[in-house]
């Protein structure tokens, strides 16, 4: 608790000293809230490809194994359960391909480790499920298991994203002062042990805790408690590549404990949520692109 407090401290020192870029996106505004208590600990955002207009969300260590459809007020439409699997700490979810080229998959990555004692982190994958109107809960047995380590040891992860265009997996290290980025390569394993190789070292970021890639691969937001970072991706360039670049400061709206962001499938913005402290409510904030 004394760590993210002074962590919190320092990122708002330095929120305070970034230049918030507002040319791109607009301001957050609320576009509802997490409804009822089932998501109380939303720790991963991304927005669903087969199911318009909506999100799927879910929560980190020690909660149910399950994931959650929501419109773009908040409001649960599904539960997925997954009763063969244990949250031992989800922290994030993505979307891309995955071994069927005309489907959809979701990457539930079981990748949070605060004491940094696991050696190996998992990744499951399921078909993105398509949910009609009739169904409010439904239950999965089918998943592909990734398991994988960090190259260099075991740490605290918590944003991971899935770029479009190479279908490789990025992951970043959190509680450093300086994070890494990590990258498993586009063709997967779910019968051997893979590892992450390490790309980049000692990033000018820490307690980073949430990533996504736009749906084009042309932009990539990172989030830690205080802020939003965003690389407007070149031709032909690497994330690693890009994110070696200067980045711009966008437009973030202060949330209790906000772990999770995600563009919007059409390219119009960007969501932010949070997971619930103090009672507070969880507010789904959408920044409009200008």
């Amino acid at each position: 608790m004394l760590l993210l407090l002074i962590s919190i401290l320092n990122g708002c020192a330095q929120r305070s000293q970034e230049q918030i870029s507002s040319e791109i996106f607009e301001a957050g505004a609320s576009t509802g809230v997490l409804e009822g208590t089932q998501m109380r600990e939303a720790s991963g955002l991304v927005a669903s490809i087969n199911n318009p207009g909506m999100l799927w969300t879910h929560n980190d260590s020690g909660n149910a194994a399950e994931i959650f459809l929501i419109d773009g007020t908040g409001k649960l439409k599904c539960t997925i359960h997954f009763p063969g699997l244990k949250n031992r700490d989800w922290e994030e979810i993505a979307i891309g391909a995955g071994p069927d080229p005309a489907k959809s998959y979701l990457y539930i990555g079981e990748i949070g480790d605060n004491n940094a004692v696991y050696e190996y982190k998992f990744i499951y994958r399921i078909e993105e499920p398509v949910i009609t109107g009739s169904i409010k809960d439904s239950s999965l047995t089918n998943v592909d298991k990734i398991k994988f380590r960090l190259s260099d040891g075991a740490r605290d992860t918590e944003a991971m994203t899935i770029d479009p265009v190479t279908k490789d997996i990025f992951i970043f290290s959190k509680r450093e002062r300086k994070v890494n980025l990590y990258k498993l390569s586009g063709t997967v394993s779910t019968t051997e042990v893979m590892t992450a190789e390490r790309v980049l070292e000692g990033l000018p970021f820490t307690w980073i805790v949430a990533v996504d890639i736009s749906e084009d691969g042309s932009e990539i937001l990172v989030k830690n408690y205080d802020n939003v970072f965003y690389w407007k991706r070149l031709s032909g360039e690497s994330v690693d590549e890009a994110i070696k670049r200067t980045h711009e400061t966008l437009p973030y709206s202060p949330e209790p404990q906000g772990e999770s962001i995600a563009f919007s499938r059409q390219g119009d913005g960007y969501y932010t949520t949070s997971e619930q402290k103090n009672k507070m409510p969880q507010h789904l904030y959408f920044y409009k692109r200008k």
